[in-house]
């Protein structure tokens, strides 16, 4: 670990962070989470396991790179995922977890260095959960109607983002737990006030938006053009549902499960606390409207 991240503390600026880094961050928070394979080492690849599904073709153990990753750590089967049985590879994104810890956490080391590999695929899933939530805490900073926790989001936000430069041994030492705490009571008090803001605004839009509790089932339901407006889908099962055209303008949807949910046509520019991963494995088309953070996958070309 070099001498400059050591540097860094929990109360450090996020200029401060970027000098002690000796390296110069993204103007942007949301490119700093954006996975960039090309400054990785293969992390997902390799520290991840996997068995034989729907998603993957092959079972694979942690620590074990799969059989397709190349020496230069780029994938054999890239374009044909889909086509080859590894659509869960296509589907999964690490909010920059990957190029965070092989280019400034182990200072560019591989795991292919024997006495890197153990430490790297342990400290790989902290990061990834640090970055996850400093990714919502940058969406909650958006939130017209939560700005009253701008502040207390973007202070939280900088203590995150100092961790993520820490040394292998201190962040396998962060209370994860306490961390997610802190992070969701700012999380479940902005999309309440959020929410609340969406239905007084929009209430003659759609007449009586639905209502459901947090992790309803809703598998495989139809709710085309249901109006979900204000909507607590926190962690709902929305697997092969109909959403397309629904209202889902302030719609809390962190850790909704939206495999195969069929999102075309469907306007998600106002919806809360969407991720890259869940628009991944989502069904959508060209017509189907992100958030400005989002990325359209590549695979809704074909849709």
């Amino acid at each position: 670990m070099s001498q400059s991240n050591n540097r860094v503390t929990k109360h450090s600026t996020y200029r401060e962070i970027s000098s002690a880094a000796s390296a110069e961050l993204p103007v942007s928070i949301r490119e700093h989470l954006r996975a960039d394979c090309e400054q990785c080492v293969g992390l997902c690849c390799t520290a991840l396991a996997f068995n034989a599904s729907a998603d993957f073709s092959i079972d694979k153990a942690a620590g074990q790179p799969c059989y397709h990753l190349q020496q230069d750590y780029r994938c054999g089967i890239h374009m044909d995922l889909r086509e080859r049985g590894f659509r869960g590879c296509t589907v999964y994104d690490c909010f920059g977890a990957g190029q965070q810890v092989a280019r400034f956490t182990f200072d560019g080391q591989s795991w292919r260095q024997e006495e890197t590999a153990q430490k790297m695929f342990e400290v790989f899933p902290v990061m990834l959960h640090l970055h996850e939530l400093i990714w919502y805490l940058e969406q909650l900073s958006t939130l017209e109607a939560a700005a009253a926790l701008h502040r207390a989001a973007a202070e939280l936000m900088q203590e995150l983002l100092a961790f993520t430069y820490l040394s292998p041994t201190e962040l396998l030492q962060l209370n994860r737990g306490e961390l997610h705490m802190r992070v969701n009571r700012l999380l479940t008090e902005g999309s309440e006030q959020v929410r609340t803001e969406a239905r007084r605004r929009y209430r003659t839009a759609s007449g009586q938006p639905r209502n459901y509790e947090r992790g309803a089932d809703l598998v495989g339901k139809n709710l085309r053009s249901a109006n979900l407006i204000g909507t607590n889908l926190r962690g709902a099962y929305l697997i092969a549902a109909d959403l397309r055209q629904a209202d889902l303008r302030g719609a809390d949807m962190i850790g909704a499960d939206l495999r195969d949910t069929d999102l075309r046509g469907t306007d998600l520019r106002e919806t809360l606390f969407l991720t890259q991963s869940q628009i991944n494995a989502a069904i959508g088309d060209m017509n189907t409207i992100l958030p400005d953070a989002l990325l359209r996958p590549a695979h809704w070309q074909a849709k």
